[in-house]
């Protein structure tokens, strides 16, 4: 064939084959990486680092906990602080010694044995502890859904936040948050009232050295739409601030970038976004993940309000429905089938309505029937 023929042919089978060719950087081979994942902050209590140890992009989607290595956090002064392995992988700070300090710098030192595929020491570059103002507010907003068939607006709430920091000190912000709400099963069951607490999987972070004012307004932080039964009873979100040093917050903006085109952050294994940890050993190592040095503030708001639409998950459970005594024996009763009401009407014998959807006889199979500490806050 001739040259120029080759050159014809070569687009018209890319397009032949599709647009969208697979892109796998260049790493080493089947060597295990090390994948870091760790964060300091200010505030009172443990701080956690935890290690794992995963094959190159594309290869494997899930990590390994990483256990009996050691593991240091170093601040400016040398002083070292040995962290302890609670359970494998996961390493944690002694309350009692250690808490980070606005304006400090802190190093990660870690040194792998022979659980990994070489043993080797890794270092992070020192980072700073910058400081971050309290959030000013948070609160939300009616939004409309869709209007059904006769008319009537399903409503969602849209969740904003607030920042302001008049000494122009953070400038690089990241949030995350943890939601919790009560739901209550619509029968006369024992476990009748529960409550789910669910974590932020999205990244938020902004930059404010390109404005001129240190401001946040109107940061949207969560929708919640009429499909789920958080808005029927009572809602609570606890938003945590923090600030984030100039090359730690291109990497979670790179990140962030990957997770909308893959559809969710936990999908993804960042090989090819640089970390702030190296290995000590052989520079060329790759290492994945970063360590965190961010202080944090938190706010914590509670929803109890009426939205219009809002959908209702139990409509389908009853199912079938046994008149008789208590004892009228039921083939494959908590096993298959659940009893979700029992009672005796005047004049009536006692009646069973039963389902085979667990769900609706027994709330703990979503959430826990046990209130949280904070539930009456509000009050």
């Amino acid at each position: 064939m001739k040259p120029i023929m080759k050159f014809i042919l070569f687009p018209v089978l890319l397009v032949l084959n599709g647009c969208i060719v697979q892109f796998i950087p260049e790493t080493t081979g089947d060597q295990e990486l090390l994948v870091v994942k760790g964060l300091i902050t200010d505030q009172p209590g443990i701080n956690t680092i935890k290690l794992s140890k995963s094959l190159p992009l594309g290869e494997i989607k899930e990590t390994k906990p990483l256990k009996g290595c050691s593991v240091f956090i170093i601040d400016d002064s040398g002083v070292a602080y040995r962290l302890t392995e609670t359970t494998p992988g996961t390493y944690i700070t002694d309350s009692t010694l250690f808490r980070g300090k606005i304006g400090s710098k802190y190093t990660l030192r870690i040194n792998t044995n022979n659980n990994f595929t070489t043993i080797n020491s890794y270092e992070s570059i020192p980072m700073e502890m910058k400081p971050v103002p309290p959030i000013d507010s948070i609160y939300y907003e009616k939004k409309i859904v869709r209007y059904n068939d006769i008319g009537q607006a399903d409503e969602g709430c849209q969740i904003y936040l607030n920042t302001l920091d008049p000494t122009n000190s953070c400038q690089f912000y990241k949030w995350n948050y943890s939601e919790t709400w009560e739901f209550r099963i619509p029968y006369l069951v024992p476990n009748r009232i529960c409550w789910i607490t669910n974590n932020s999987g999205t990244i938020y972070i902004k930059n404010t050295s390109i404005l001129a004012e240190d401001k946040i307004s109107r940061y949207p932080l969560n929708f919640i739409s009429n499909e789920t039964d958080r808005l029927n009873v009572k809602y609570s979100i606890l938003v945590n601030q923090y600030s984030l040093n100039e090359d730690e917050y291109f990497y979670w903006e790179k990140l962030q970038n990957i997770s909308k085109e893959v559809g969710s952050l936990y999908d993804i294994t960042p090989a090819y976004i640089p970390s702030n940890i190296s290995c000590t050993d052989d520079p060329n190592i790759q290492v994945l993940g970063y360590f965190s040095v961010s202080a944090r503030s938190s706010k914590r708001i509670f929803i109890k309000d009426s939205f219009s639409g809002l959908v209702d998950l139990y409509t389908t459970c009853p199912s079938d429905t046994i008149q008789g005594a208590d004892t009228i024996p039921i083939p494959g009763l908590n096993e298959s089938v659940w009893v979700i009401v029992s009672r005796m009407e005047s004049g009536m014998p006692h009646y069973r309505i039963i389902t085979d959807k667990k769900g609706c006889a027994d709330c703990s199979v979503r959430g826990t029937p046990v209130e949280p500490v904070f539930w009456r806050d509000d009050k």
